[in-house]
């Protein structure tokens, strides 16, 4: 796919797709509409998504829906304590050749191989074999004993964990957190769309999602993203926002310096600015405002802010620490 002449997609276009994909989403999941938003954007700008909330809330089924609804090729990894690296990259095999006095070394390529990967509970795996994804996320390869493998684009790792339960897991290293574009949080629905959500799930008809886009297609949108301008003015606002998440900071306001041990890396910056376009495209607009960097700030650095001691032991939550960055880093 990533070989073919890809033809420039129009603003209109964007916006028709993106709203196609959004509908269809919505006939299988139930409200999460910002949730949705976030897993739209992160992919559009050809980045990977860490989703965060406690069983039951649809992650897994909202991922699979979305490779249905943009006719991706899905893999899904159950990561557990014992699974190993060569579980997720493939391996190599040797078989007997054709005329059976020898034999050839085959690649048996693994469940990475795929276009939409659903990592489900990546933190229950041991960090060796978390690492495994490094390569994939970062250069969108795979090396096995010495042999690099490319893969097909578009490729995207949607990532689940569970913030409550913590016996059994493996925190993931901050360098593999650092390569999820969006840390998005699923929170527990509200009543009515509890109601709607058992009215769809124990009837005897389920609800089903019907194709709206094509993998190329998402790769046009992307494309057609980064070519969104952006202000100057705007940039010198992302940057500032993500040194004042940094404690040693002359900009660092007082919840920054007494609750945060280490702040963003340029990663943060580029999510904010690349979630930011795509924002905007989604609004309607072919230009980034600073109303576009604030919507994505959350998903952009929640992952990328370490707590120091006190803040873990005072119960705050980066977000926290991110609502008070937003109100004391100026746009001007």
């Amino acid at each position: 796919m990533s070989d073919m002449v890809m033809e420039d997609i129009s603003p209109a276009e964007f916006r028709e797709t993106a709203a196609a994909i959004e509908e269809q989403v919505g006939q299988v999941i139930v409200g999460q509409q910002e949730v949705v938003r976030h897993v739209l954007v992160c992919i559009i700008a050809g980045g990977h998504a860490l989703l965060e909330g406690v069983p039951g809330l649809g992650k897994t089924m909202l991922i699979k829906t979305l490779a249905d609804v943009l006719n991706l090729r899905f893999s899904r990894i159950q990561f557990t304590p014992d699974l190993m690296p060569a579980d997720i990259t493939g391996t190599d095999i040797f078989e007997d050749s054709e005329d059976g006095r020898s034999k050839v070394r085959t690649f048996l390529p693994g469940p990475i191989f795929a276009n939409l990967v659903l990592a489900d509970e990546i933190n229950r795996a041991i960090p060796k074999t978390q690492s495994a994804l490094l390569e994939a996320m970062q250069e969108h390869s795979v090396t096995v004993f010495g042999r690099t493998y490319q893969l097909e684009e578009p490729f995207f790792v949607l990532a689940t964990q569970n913030p409550i339960e913590q016996e059994g897991t493996y925190p993931l290293p901050e360098a593999q957190l650092d390569r999820f574009l969006f840390k998005i949080d699923v929170l527990f629905p509200s009543s009515s769309e509890l109601i709607e959500i058992l009215a769809r799930t124990t009837g005897g008809v389920q609800a089903r999602a019907g194709l709206a886009a094509e993998g190329s297609q998402i790769i046009r949108m992307g494309a057609l993203a980064r070519k969104v301008p952006i202000a100057t003015h705007v940039n010198e606002y992302v940057a500032r926002l993500v040194v004042a998440t940094h404690p040693e900071s002359d900009g660092a306001p007082e919840m920054v310096r007494r609750y945060v041990r280490y702040g963003s890396s340029p990663r943060g910056a580029q999510a904010m600015i690349l979630g930011a376009k795509v924002n905007a495209l989604l609004d309607g607009r072919y230009n980034v405002a600073f109303e576009d960097v604030q919507a994505v700030a959350p998903a952009s650095l929640r992952h990328r802010l370490l707590l120091n001691f006190e803040g873990q032991a005072e119960g705050v939550k980066p977000d926290d620490v991110i609502v008070e960055l937003l109100k004391s880093v100026t746009t001007s």
